[in-house]
Formats: C-alpha cells, structure tokens, sequence
C-alpha cells in the first residue's frame, strides 16, 4: 500500500471501491480534527477529501486544510464536502476536480445541502442511506433528454425534491410528492422503470476520477504551497480540544 496518499471518503466511494483506482491509505468521513492526525501519524504528500461529517460532529475546518497545506500537502477536494471546501480554498492553493466541484466553485451561494446525504456510521461502512439533490437534478434532466419525462413534470420533481429533507430523500418519496401535489403525475411507471439503470452518480463519479488523477502522480511534480501560516486562538482551542495542540505547533528549523 502507498502510504503518501490518505483518501477521506464514505457514502460516495467506499474504501474497496476506491483502491480500484488508488492503492492509498482510506480512511473514514473527515470531521474536525482529522486532517492533523492524518499528518501527524502519516506525513502523506497529498491529501484527498471526498467525504465528510457534519452535524453529529464538527465538519472540517478552512483552517485545518490551509494549516497542511502549509506544511507542503498537496489537498484535493472532490463531490462532497471535498468540492465544497476545494471551491472555498481554491485561491489558497486547495485542488478541486470534477464537475460539483466547478459547479459550487461558479456558484458561490449554491446551497452545501445539494450534496448532502445521511449515513450509517464508520463501524457500519459510512454507506449512503439516502440520494444526493445533486445527483437527483443530474439524473432528471437526464431523463428529460431521454424523453422520459416532460420539463414541465422535472420541474415539478426537483420541486418536490428539494421540499424534501436531506434526511428523507429517496425516489421512491420524490414520485410520491409529486403525486400527492398533482394527480395528473399519478403514472409515473416509465420514470420508475427507467431509474433502475439511469441514475446520474456525479458524485461518485467525481470521486473515482479524482482517485485516478492522483494515481498518476501528478501531485509530486507540482510545487509545494508553503505559507506563513498564523495560528489563531479558535484553531488552537480547537486542536487542543482533541489533544492535536503539539501537532499544529511551528516546525523547529
């Protein structure tokens, strides 16, 4: 196994999916705190976030990733919270990839919710428990252009979507919403029929072609991002909370 790469991921790629591309180190969705542990027990070249908590557990922080990237780690973002933090951090040296990537780093109010979705816990795998507003969009505007549905019903489908919580959306409650609101969609078979083998998975695709890229080993022939980087009092409470304070501290020259 290459231990110079850590891979975050979860509900979008698991860990046996992932070193199909890339023989690197996997660990669990990425939270406060962990990209300082990955460092410090590691000393990885490059660091790829796909996945993340939140909620449950403090997400992960700007400054946790401006801090490594000051300690010469290359950070990659990718379909989840990697392409949210990746589009935020972008003009501080974070490397994006993938289309949600481009897609929050172009529209900066995009709502962080289009990619979340609920999960089983680590010792359960991290798997995904629900779809992602953006792979649900992705995959009704792909069944407009296969003429599966009208634009007139997708609209009324992301609607019904997005009037859903994150924590409740599947297709099988989008279709009952939008049946619920116009009877006229009651018939929704040749959809139903068609999404067994037509959903969009941006995210995930997103994750798989990051993981080939850093395969390559693109990441070792560009330049080191180096800065001088401020420790402020919220980060160090921060990582002296999770007993990272030591870790975080300047390098002796």
């Amino acid at each position: 196994m290459r231990n110079d790469v850590v891979v975050f991921s979860g509900p979008t790629l698991s860990a046996a999916e992932g070193r199909n591309h890339l023989d690197a180190i996997f660990l669990p969705p990425v939270g406060s705190g962990d990209v300082v542990r990955a460092v410090a027990k590691y000393a990885p070249s490059a660091i790829a976030l796909i996945d993340g908590v939140f909620g449950q557990a403090p997400a992960i922080r700007h400054k946790e990733i401006i801090w490594a990237m000051s300690r010469g780690v290359r950070m990659y973002g990718a379909s989840s919270i990697g392409a949210l933090r990746a589009a935020e951090l972008a003009p501080q040296g974070m490397v994006g990839h993938g289309l949600i990537y481009r897609y929050y780093r172009r529209n900066p109010l995009a709502d962080d919710a289009d990619v979340t979705v609920p999960m089983a816990p680590p010792e359960l795998g991290s798997q995904a428990l629900g779809e992602a507003l953006i792979d649900i969009r992705l995959t009704l505007k792909s069944a407009e252009r296969n003429g599966i549905i009208s634009e007139q019903l997708r609209r009324l489908l992301e609607t019904s979507a997005r009037s859903i919580h994150f924590r409740d959306r599947s297709f099988s409650k989008i279709l009952a919403a939008a049946t619920r609101k116009d009877t006229k969609y009651s018939k929704l078979g040749s959809l139903s029929t068609w999404l067994r083998s037509g959903v969009v998975k941006q995210k995930k695709s997103d994750a798989e072609s990051l993981l080939q890229l850093i395969s390559l080993g693109t990441h070792r022939s560009q330049p080191e991002i180096q800065s001088n980087f401020q420790i402020t009092e919220a980060f160090a409470l921060d990582m002296d909370y999770y007993n990272l304070f030591d870790h975080i501290l300047p390098c002796a020259s």
